[in-house]
């Protein structure tokens, strides 16, 4: 159960732009309040990873500091993060460091969003073919403070990165465009991905406290109306357990996806950043996980990733391909 009170109004310090909010100064202010945990769940012996370096690992991060690019592997904390650097993989995050968004469970900053920059996307596909890559992730912040929410400016990386890398595959892992959703659709049909990503994240009855700001129906609608415009292009969700769901609620989340002619879903564990943001209510063991991908087979999925490292960006190039990932 978690440590979750209405807050009362408070009064918060204004935000310069520019200026990136982390942790409790990010999550006082959602209407949700999160009380920092004392006692943090210890891992389980499937969740532990050792996390290493190579030489390999900081050549991708010097590459990325040289073009002035984000990666969510860092942002976010994945814990993937040294075994993908170190296939030679990452998943880029555009549109700057800074989300327009709250959410308690995410370790991206939040505040108000430096201007876009205009060269970011020749930018990226420079450092994709430097690191001679055949298939990435493309993932944003949400930019609710522009009007099309960004989408031309995914549109943009796309066209540069495969201007100079024809073979390359390009995933896109995109944010709600909450009251855009129109204009996106239209920018992402005349320039699609191989891939359209969008994560629902966790089940409805957990979105004001998980998501505050998005909204359940909208998000599958999203999904499934990117669909409808582009019946040839795979369509992929995400979904973390361990939040406090139900696996009756996170079944029927998965018949929403499926009835939302979604193609490919991801399960994975959460994990909390920080004391100051949701806490951990379980970790799922590794058979219910292996339940989930079982049942997601059975309603028709055409791929599942269902483990407790797994992430949406998780080795995408296979999960595109249908192969599994362990």
């Amino acid at each position: 159960m978690t440590d979750l009170n209405i807050a009362p109004p408070q009064r918060t310090k204004r935000i310069k732009k520019g200026e990136k909010l982390r942790s409790a100064e990010k999550v006082e202010r959602i209407p949700v309040k999160v009380i920092p945990s004392e006692n943090i769940l210890r891992k389980p012996e499937w969740m532990r990873i050792r996390v290493s370096s190579s030489p390999k690992v900081q050549a991708i991060k010097n590459i990325l500091r040289k073009n002035k690019l984000s990666t969510v592997c860092e942002e976010a904390a994945c814990p993937n993060l040294s075994e993908c650097f170190g296939n030679g993989t990452a998943t880029f995050m555009i549109m700057g460091e800074i989300c327009t968004r709250r959410c308690p469970f995410c370790d991206v900053g939040h505040g108000k969003p430096n201007n876009l920059d205009p060269d970011e996307p020749k930018s990226l596909a420079e450092a994709i073919y430097e690191m001679k890559l055949k298939y990435v992730v493309v993932t944003s912040v949400d930019r609710d403070d522009l009007r099309d929410g960004g989408a031309q400016h995914f549109a943009n990386c796309i066209r540069e990165s495969k201007n100079l890398s024809p073979d390359l595959k390009v995933e896109v892992l995109v944010p709600d465009f909450r009251g855009r959703m129109e204009i996106a659709l239209e920018i992402f049909t005349s320039t699609p991905p191989d891939v359209f990503n969008h994560n629902m994240e966790t089940v409805s009855r957990l979105y004001r406290e998980a998501r505050p700001g998005a909204n359940y129906d909208w998000s599958l609608k999203l999904l499934n109306d990117y669909k409808y415009y582009n019946p040839n292009v795979p369509t992929k969700s995400g979904l973390m357990v361990g939040l406090g769901e139900t696996k009756e609620e996170l079944i029927k989340t998965l018949d929403d996806l499926k009835a939302n002619n979604v193609d490919m879903v991801t399960i994975g564990q959460y994990l909390q950043p920080s004391r100051n943001h949701l806490p951990v209510n379980r970790f799922v063991h590794p058979d219910e996980f292996a339940e989930y991908a079982e049942y997601g087979y059975h309603i028709g999925f055409k791929h599942v990733a269902s483990g407790p490292l797994v992430r949406s960006s998780y080795h995408a190039d296979k999960q595109a391909r249908g192969e599994k990932i362990n």
